[in-house]
């Protein structure tokens, strides 16, 4: 049994299928519509949303202006995760993002795990998109004098921790009708924006593809408009202290500013709707990539510049914040709607991900062929698209944001680890065999001097977890654990003189996922355990490689 929980697809055998029009790819399948500028769109959409138009706040108010080192240090870690993409999609031009990269590197079971971490970033993600959706689209109606009562635009939770905070002023939970004792408190805006994105992936990726176009030009016009009016309003003296609590401060910020980067990858899993997806797709990932770091840097500081960084602690729409604080409500009412577009963007991306995600999966066995279906007028995965929507619509009613957004983060850096771990399993490319190759740069004095750096910088760190592990301090034995497998890879890096880029892709997002809260990890092991419960009762013995072996 331990042989066939590793049994892996063969690389040449997706690509023949891909060819033939068999396995992974139908003819009558997916359209292939999707150009370089497309796909670059789409990342740019599935980026640029939520965060930073909510998260940044916080993460200036712990770092400073200084929080834009960790803007930078987050698109390096990106970036190599990017390019471990790109050398993926480039290899394996099929649908299924790390799902089917690492079927092809890990296994079976490897692969089951990551597809359904993968739900987390897709799905579980997306609910949090949409309540933050519901926030600035009410925002928007109070602009236009129509209001919407309280308890109908948030959760339970939510209103019943305003009411005990402040009663007087807590009109959801004081407003709201009874089904019997129970408080009618739902976030229906949410619910519909996700319902009206579904029916728009349902219908076709073509008709996707030009609202994704055209929501990402405008958020761009918008956030270009932002910098060039907040330039002229910037009082240099806010960018004193320019890192007020030190690295340790911007580091706080870790959680919020990876959340803001979340989606770029999100690209490959349209590789069959792509017109040339080895040349194409890892092109678009790093264009995506440097436009939105780009974009994110210089919002930061012209937003730090407007106001000073101490103002930013718990407000959730810092771009209209500073221009409403200089008395510019108009600019700050355009931002806000602004914020509903760029958040429906992330809402139709990810919408469209997730489903072909489950085709692949479908594909394989590993789900009911159901999952795999496509539909015979609008050539999407019609059947795993309303699931995904159900998934998304109905906890967007009642669940609070908070509690989702570290899951969402940690789903996503696992992904990437597996992903740049793969980079290292796969076998060497023939001669002209690829249009995207994967910079080969020998690991054998880097990685070590960088862990050495790091053992150095963090010495009183390491002593400190590994004294106090045996206090069973949670976040102790997170940082233990990492620095031990810090190490191995080292020395394998050393011993199998591995490539730079995947090795230290790995590094930056294990080090990312143990600042990732303790309790989100007892939650994120619950939800892996449930998925391996699945796969043992159905995938193990539905999968197509079961079947072939026999």
């Amino acid at each position: 049994m331990s042989k066939s929980l590793f049994r892996k697809k063969s690389l040449t055998s997706i690509l023949h299928e891909a060819k033939a029009g068999d396995g992974d790819v139908q003819a009558s399948g997916l359209r292939k519509v999707l150009t370089v500028r497309d796909l670059t769109l789409m990342g740019v959409a599935a980026v640029i949303g939520a965060g930073i138009f909510s998260t940044i706040g916080q993460a200036a108010f712990n770092g400073g202006p200084a929080v834009i080192f960790l803007f930078l240090l987050t698109a390096v870690t990106c970036g190599f995760t990017a390019l471990c993409y790109a050398e993926f999609a480039s290899r394996v031009p099929v649908a299924g993002s790390a799902y089917t990269y690492s079927y092809v590197t890990f296994g079976e079971m490897a692969a089951w795990i990551i597809g359904w971490a993968l739900i987390l970033e897709y799905s579980i993600g997306n609910i949090v998109v949409a309540i933050s959706w519901s926030s600035y689209f009410n925002n928007v109606l109070e602009g236009m004098g129509i209001h919407l009562p309280d308890w109908l635009a948030t959760d339970y939770n939510t209103a019943k921790a305003a009411f005990l905070t402040n009663p007087a002023t807590a009109e959801a939970w004081n407003t709201a009708p009874f089904i019997g004792s129970w408080r009618v408190i739902l976030n229906v805006p949410a619910f519909i924006i996700v319902i009206l994105v579904t029916i728009l992936a349902y219908v076709g990726i073509h008709e996707s593809k030009r609202s994704a176009n055209f929501m990402v030009g405008l958020k761009i016009v918008v956030l270009l408009a932002v910098i060039a009016i907040g330039v002229f309003h910037i009082n240099t003296e806010n960018w004193q202290p320019f890192m007020p609590k030190g690295f340790d401060g911007v580091l706080m910020g870790v959680s919020a500013v990876f959340f803001a980067y979340i989606g770029f990858d999100a690209i490959s899993t349209t590789a069959e709707e792509s017109a040339n997806p080895q040349r194409d797709m890892p092109r678009a990932m790093i264009y995506s990539l440097i436009i939105c770091t780009i974009i994110y840097v210089i919002v930061t500081l012209v937003i730090t510049g407007m106001v000073h960084y101490s103002e930013f602690q718990h407000v959730s729409d810092p771009l209209a914040y500073v221009f409403d604080k200089l008395n510019m409500r108009t600019i700050g009412y355009v931002i806000s709607i602004s914020a509903v577009i760029a958040a429906t963007s992330v809402i139709l991306v990810f919408q469209i991900g997730q489903p072909r995600i489950w085709m692949s999966m479908s594909r394989d066995g590993l789900l009911p062929k159901k999952f795999a279906k496509v539909h015979p007028k609008f050539h999407t995965p019609a059947f795993s698209t309303i699931i995904t929507g159900v998934i998304v619509a109905i906890p967007s009613l009642f669940v609070e944001s908070g509690i989702v957004t570290d899951l969402t983060s940690i789903g996503t850096l696992f992904a990437f680890v597996l992903v740049c771990g793969g980079v290292l399993l796969l076998p060497k490319a023939a001669k002209g065999e690829k249009k995207f190759n994967l910079p080969y740069i020998n690991g054998l004095f880097v990685v070590p001097v960088i862990f050495g750096l790091f053992t150095w910088f963090f010495w009183s760190r390491i002593t400190e977890s590994f004294n106090g592990i045996a206090a069973l301090d949670h976040d102790r034995v997170l940082f233990v654990i990492f620095y031990i497998l810090s190490t191995v890879i080292t020395l394998v890096t050393i011993w199998k003189r591995l490539s730079l880029i995947p090795v230290l892709g790995m590094l930056c997002c294990l080090y990312l996922m143990i600042e990732i809260p303790v309790r989100s990890w007892v939650v994120f092991f619950g939800w892996m355990a449930v998925g391996l419960a699945i796969y043992f009762m159905y995938g193990y013995w539905k999968s197509k490689l079961a079947a072939k072996s026999a």
